[in-house]
Order: structure tokens, then C-alpha cells, then sequence
């Protein structure tokens, strides 16, 4: 039984509908109301009836837009065909029709086309764009579609705007792409000839140029040589008219045009009017006749005579064997050689020298290997000397130099090249520290304690003194920071006094500063480090140098070395103390120097390597952190996170010490280096695991003895070189074997 037609009981379409917008066809344009879409859906989008939905653009195959929309997918790529199409030409007596060739351009992103003509040189006919970028319909009766990719074939005819195109052939990357789109091309076909142009071509080729004078092709040689001047020294003899005398020119060849100039050169003082130009800018001719020739004289070509026409106008009648033609020579390039003469318009040149690039020029295009220079003046005479006044004591030697220099004196000048290259840098500070006594017979002098420090960048020197309990004297600056001369100089002289440098400071040395003398007798480890590391700057650090002086020791004294040395081990490990060893050289008057002494037996120390436990380390670490309270670890932590932009965990060790020195992390040096080097590998270190170890607060290590702390603690000594024990056995074998006098002495002492 059927249900009754009522609302509910039946099936509706509009049950499950939420759209129900009716289509605008109505739109203002220019403020003109216009009716724009006939073709729109009806209410809510739904097609009306009879409506079918056109699509806008083709349809490629599945998958090749890659699931992107068209206009992402074929952006900026082309479909490029070559077509034609014939015109008719009505009441034209000398053709019925017209071949055009022309180019049709279909964009693959929407679907528009483009057709281009080439220009052709006169040819009187507008070219160019003939239809622009456009969707182009289809011809009637399916004009309500536009053309896509799949109405593309060669050697078919396509109607564009009721112009019949036909297509000829297409570039590889369109053959490619339409095939893959599954369209078989047909085989291309030629372009039929165009009559009247084949009869232009004809008359272009038969006819002869009727111009008086034809045109020389110069610009492979400007593009090639543009900018490029040959440059010579000459100079002209023209001692021989009254008050005439030698001159001197420079003359410029333009490789571009071959083209010649010449100034003069007008030495100072001379009288002369300062009009350097000799010679404007021109060709230059090598022959030149009493008589000038007039305009349009000299020519190329000769023109017999002139035929009047009143229908085709004037024409000339040319001389095409050039029988009448003057052969005018100018100067080339081959033609100008050092040692050659030129006649500049009556004037007789002669090319003395040339520059740098001239020689190069003529060496590689003409083989030429002799520059020999003419000479054709008298050496210039050396300056007389001029004497500086001498020092007159007021201000330092250089200010009082710069104003005998000038009439408005200036500030002497420092070295700044010098200065930036040997200013501070991070933890390198160029200063190399020195500790020194008073020579003097004073008790209470001759126990004073000085620092002397040398700074690199301006080879200034600076004294202090330490400061002693119970010893009467006060410490602190004994000398600013300043250059000092060296003493025994006189004072008011013309010459600059001569200051002390760094090759004037080693341990040993006795300065005298501001008259008082001072023996420097140890230096810092970074002091030693950089002469030892500059060695060729400072041949008192140079190890291969002191070896050579061991080595020119005498076979006696050389035998009582090694029967010294040999008794100084009895229990023959290999080893002496430093203080027996120094003895011995000083007591056999080797000729090394204090410094010396000590460069050699840094270079032969004896090197223990550190045992020590990480976990004693850390202990300690802790211990020093925790009588400081150091409460920085966190901040810390996030200076090696802001360090690390990759988030490794791990940095340099050499940026771990920065940050510990900014924190002014309160453990020793020693102590230190040693815990990053222990938490390193390689060159990067593990910055999570080294705040972990030292962290005293989260990560507590047992209390440590008094004497474990003194292992790692700051030990202020004066004998900076840290020598104590000397391997002698490697000493005597670099110094003294017949086979290290071939090898490197420094390798052999570092090795």
C-alpha cells in the first residue's frame, strides 16, 4: 500500500539543501550597469535547465599537475608554434597575395594565447603583436568554448578572430609535451614562398650601393680593444731653432680606433704656458704635404659623374675599380717601437720608452723582447741633503722634527698598523712581563721587587714595583708606561735617539731606566711562550741557534759535560736538576746568556703527564666554589646554551675558558684547563657534563683534604720557566751526536 502524497512521506531534494543564494548577473562597470553572467547557476548553485557547466580550462592527464592547481603547476612555460597565414592584396600591381609568417604562443597556466610576427626590415607593413594575450574563442558554431591543448596539431588550419592560421612545425619542448599528453603530431610542413618577397630579394641582391661612400665595419674593434691605450715616452729634439730645447711628450695610442695623442710634459718652473695638449686625438698620416687637401678631396671612392633624372632622381655613377682612390697611410700599432722616429706633422718624434702594458702588448702579439730605453737626458742629479736642526729640548724629538718639516706643523704620526696587530686580543695581551732587581750597592735597594712589562704595540715600558711587608719601601707605579731611551745618547743632536725594543729584553739582561739599573732574572710562562714561538725575531729564544752554540764547544769541555752529567746520575735515570745543569754551563763559560740557558733547558725538561683523578678534581672544584659561594651556575648554563645555536651540548674549549674567565669562575688556572681538557674530546667539550661535575649545590662531592687542595692551587714563584729537572741523555744527543748535525734542532728538542 502506498503512502499518501503528504508532506514528510515523501523523498525531497531541498530536505538536506543550506544554500539558497540566487546568482548575481547584474555589475557596474565605468559606473554603467552591465549584465555579466548569463551563464551563472540558479538558486544555490544548482543548474538551471537546459544548463550545462562549460569548463574554463583543459583538462590535462591525471597526474601531471602533480595534484597543484594549473596555474602553480605551468607557471611560466609556453607552447611555441610556427604558423602562417595568407593575406590578399587587392589593387596591387605587383602582387595578388601576401605569406606571413608569425608565431602563436599558447600559456599553459589559463589557457591564453598570443600571436607575434617578426619584423622584417622594410618592410612597410605594421608588425609585431597581431593579437595579444588573450582566451581565444572557438570558430562558429562553438563559440561559446575557447581553445585548449588538445586543439593543437601540425599542418593543420586553425581560424583565430576569422584568421585562418596554419600551423608548421613546433620546438622540442612542445613536441615533448603534447605527446606526453597523448596527441599525435602530424609531420611538419615548409612555408609556401612568398612571390613578392622572393622578387624583393632578387633586386637586393642584383642592385649595387649608389652612396658615394661606403661604410667600414669598426666595431669588432672597438668592442675588443675598447679602453686599452699603448702608452710611450718621447721627446723632441728642437735644440737647434732659437732658445728651443728638449721636450719631452707622452704619447697615447688608442687600440679602439687607432688614434693618436700627445701631451707634453712641462716640468715646473720652466716659463712654459701649462697647455699640455700637443697633439689632439686623431689619426695620425705618415706622410704629410706642403699642401693641405681640401674637404671631400680625398675620398675612398671616386664618383665618375651624376646622372639627373627627373622620374628616378639624381644617381651616381661610382668608379668600382677605385682607379681615382688616394692611398692615405696613418700610423699603426707595429709602427710604433721604442727607438723609432715619427713625423708629427713636420716634427720629428722619437719613442724613448714605453710602460709596463705596452711591453706586454707588443711581447705576446709581435714577439718582441728588446725595450732597451733611449737615453736622451742626463741623470737627475741627487737632492743636496737637507740637515734638521738639532734637538732643541722643548717637546719629544718627533714633535720638534714635524715642525722643521712643515710651515704648519702637524702631529707625529703613530704606528697604527703596528698597533692593531699587537693591541690586547681576547686573553692574548702582547705584554711580555719580566722580574728584575736594582743593580745598586744599597741593602735596602737591592731587595726591592720590580715587574717590568713591555707592550708590543708601541714598544712602551712600564716598571712596578711589589710590595714588601716591614721593608720601609712602598710598591706601586715606579715608572709610567712610556718609551725609554737607551742610555749613553746624546741629547741635543739631529738624530732620533734610539728606544728600547723587544730584542733589547731577556732574562740576564741589565736596562737602565731613567738611570737606574735593573737585571731582568726570570719572565712570566707567556713571556718565554712568545719568544720561544717568534724565535726568528728574537735569536736569543731561537733553540737552534743555542744548539749551534753548543755544538762549537770544545771536544774537551764537551767530555767534561758528559763526565759531569753521568756523575750527577749515579742511579742513571736520565735526569739532572736544573740548578746542576744551569751551574755547568755557566761554569764552563759556553757563551749562552742567562735566557739561553733557560730556552735550552725548557726544550729538554722532563714532562710528567697528570694522573690525577677526575673525581679529586671536581672535589676540589667544588671546595674552591663553595668557600666563594658561587651561585652562577645557572647563568652560566644558559651563556654555553646561547653559545651552542645548534643545541650539540658541546662548544670549544677555547670559548668554555672565555666564559669561565667572564664569570670569574674562583678556581686556579691549573686547575681548570685541567678539568675542560679532562671533559673534552678533542677540540669540543661536553658543557652539560662539566657544569653537572662542578655544581655544588645539586651535585655535592665529598669533602677533600687540605693537601689535595694545595695540589691545584695558584703558586706564586719567580722562576717563572717552571724547569726542574733536565733529561740530559736527549740534550747530549740533539748537542752532541754526529747524527742529529743533519737534523732540525728544533724538531729534535721538541720531539
Amino acid at each position: 500500500m502506498a503512502l499518501p502524497f503528504l508532506p514528510g512521506n515523501c523523498h525531497s531534494k531541498q530536505l538536506l539543501k543550506d544554500k539558497f543564494h540566487k546568482s548575481q548577473h547584474f555589475d557596474y562597470s565605468s559606473d554603467l550597469p552591465l549584465l555579466t553572467g548569463m551563464e551563472k547557476p540558479g538558486i544555490g548553485g544548482e543548474l538551471l535547465l537546459g544548463q550545462k557547466l562549460k569548463s574554463k580550462h583543459s583538462v590535462y592527464p591525471r597526474g601531471a599537475t602533480g595534484g597543484l592547481p594549473s596555474w602553480v603547476a605551468f607557471d611560466k612555460q609556453a607552447l611555441c608554434f610556427e604558423a602562417y597565414f595568407q593575406e590578399e592584396v587587392p589593387e596591387a600591381p605587383n602582387e595578388t597575395y601576401r605569406i606571413r609568417k608569425c608565431k602563436i604562443y599558447f600559456y599553459l597556466e589559463d589557457d591564453t594565447m598570443q600571436v607575434v610576427e617578426p619584423e622584417y626590415k622594410n618592410s612597410g607593413i605594421p608588425q609585431g603583436t597581431l593579437i595579444r594575450r588573450q582566451r581565444i574563442p572557438l570558430p562558429p558554431p562553438r563559440e561559446d568554448q575557447c581553445y585548449n591543448v588538445f586543439h593543437f596539431n601540425l599542418n593543420q588550419k586553425m581560424v583565430l578572430f576569422s584568421h585562418a592560421f596554419t600551423i608548421t612545425n613546433c620546438d622540442q619542448f612542445t613536441r615533448n609535451f603534447l605527446t606526453k599528453c597523448g596527441v599525435i603530431l602530424n609531420d611538419p610542413v615548409s612555408v609556401p614562398d612568398d612571390p613578392y618577397r622572393s622578387l624583393r630579394d632578387k633586386i637586393e641582391k642584383s642592385m649595387s650601393p649608389l652612396r658615394p661612400y661606403e661604410r667600414r665595419d669598426t666595431l669588432k674593434q672597438f668592442l675588443d680593444h675598447d679602453r686599452e691605450v699603448l702608452r710611450f715616452f718621447c721627446f723632441w729634439d728642437d735644440t737647434k731653432t732659437m732658445f728651443g730645447e728638449l721636450r719631452e711628450l707622452v704619447l697615447h695610442y688608442f687600440l679602439a680606433d687607432d688614434t693618436i695623442a700627445i701631451n707634453e710634459v712641462i716640468p715646473p718652473n720652466s716659463g712654459r704656458v701649462t697647455v699640455s695638449k700637443f697633439l689632439s686625438r686623431s689619426k695620425l698620416p705618415k706622410h704629410v704635404s706642403n699642401q693641405l687637401a681640401l674637404p671631400g678631396e680625398m675620398t675612398n671612392r671616386t664618383v665618375l659623374n651624376v646622372l639627373a633624372s627627373t622620374r628616378q632622381g639624381d644617381r651616381y655613377m661610382l668608379d668600382s675599380l677605385k682607379t681615382g682612390a688616394i692611398q692615405e697611410e696613418f700610423y699603426k700599432d707595429f709602427d710604433l717601437t721604442v727607438g723609432s722616429e715619427l713625423n708629427v706633422w713636420g716634427r720629428k718624434v722619437i719613442i724613448a720608452d714605453c710602460d709596463d702594458f705596452t711591453k706586454d702588448y707588443y711581447r705576446s702579439k709581435y714577439g718582441i723582447e728588446d725595450f732597451t730605453p733611449v737615453q736622451y737626458k742626463a741623470d737627475v742629479a741627487p737632492k743636496p741633503p737637507r740637515p734638521v736642526p738639532p734637538y732643541n729640548g722643548f717637546g719629544s724629538e718627533e714633535d720638534s722634527l714635524s715642525s722643521c718639516q712643515r710651515l704648519l706643523p702637524k702631529p707625529p704620526q703613530k704606528d697604527l698598523h703596528k698597533f692593531m696587530a699587537y693591541d690586547r686580543r681576547g686573553l692574548e695581551s702582547n705584554v711580555l712581563k719580566f722580574y728584575a732587581k736594582m743593580v745598586t750597592t744599597s741593602q735596602v735597594d737591592s731587595d726591592r721587587e720590580f715587574i717590568i712589562s713591555f707592550y708590543l704595540s708601541d714598544d712602551s715600558i712600564s716598571v712596578f714595583e711589589r710590595s714588601q711587608k716591614n721593608s720601609g719601601v712602598l710598591g706601586g707605579m715606579f715608572l709610567a708606561r712610556g718609551r725609554v731611551k737607551k742610555p749613553g745618547q746624546e741629547l741635543f743632536k739631529s738624530e732620533l735617539s734610539e728606544y728600547f725594543t723587544a730584542r733589547d729584553l731577556y732574562v740576564g739582561a741589565t736596562l737602565c731606566l731613567n738611570n737606574r739599573l735593573f737585571q731582568l732574572l726570570d719572565a712570566d710562562e707567556y713571556t718565554f711562550n712568545y719568544l720561544e714561538q717568534h724565535a726568528g725575531q728574537f735569536p736569543k729564544a731561537d733553540i737552534g741557534i743555542i744548539l749551534g752554540k753548543v755544538r762549537s764547544i770544545q771536544e774537551e769541555k764537551q767530555r767534561e759535560i758528559r763526565n759531569f752529567l753521568s756523575l750527577s746520575d749515579p742511579a742513571n735515570t736520565g735526569f739532572v736538576t736544573f740548578e746542576s745543569f744551569r751551574g755547568l754551563l755557566v761554569g764552563m763559560e759556553c757563551g749562552l746568556s742567562e735566557h739561553e740557558v733557560l730556552v735550552l733547558c725548557r726544550a729538554f725538561v722532563e714532562r710528567k703527564q697528570s694522573d690525577v683523578d677526575v673525581g679529586l678534581m671536581l672535589a676540589v672544584a667544588q671546595d674552591f666554589l663553595k668557600k666563594k659561594n658561587f651561585d652562577q651556575l645557572p647563568d652560566m648554563s644558559r651563556v654555553f646554551e646561547y653559545n651552542d645555536p645548534n643545541k650539540t651540548g658541546r662548544i670549544s674549549v677555547k670559548e668554555a675558558t672565555t666564559i669561565c674567565k667572564t664569570f670569574q669562575l674562583p678556581v686556579s688556572d691549573n686547575l681548570l684547563t685541567c678539568l675542560l681538557h679532562k671533559f673534552a674530546d678533542g677540540d669540543q667539550i661536553d658543557y652539560n657534563a662539566f657544569l653537572a661535575g662542578i655544581n655544588w649545590l645539586e651535585h655535592p662531592a665529598p669533602p677533600v683534604m687540605p693537601d689535595d687542595t694545595l695540589k691545584f692551587d695558584v703558586n706564586v714563584r719567580h722562576d717563572a720557566s717552571g724547569v726542574k729537572n733536565i733529561h740530559y741523555s736527549s740534550l747530549l744527543q740533539a748537542a752532541f751526536h754526529s747524527a742529529s748535525n743533519t737534523a732540525d734542532p728544533k724538531s729534535t728538542a721538541l720531539a
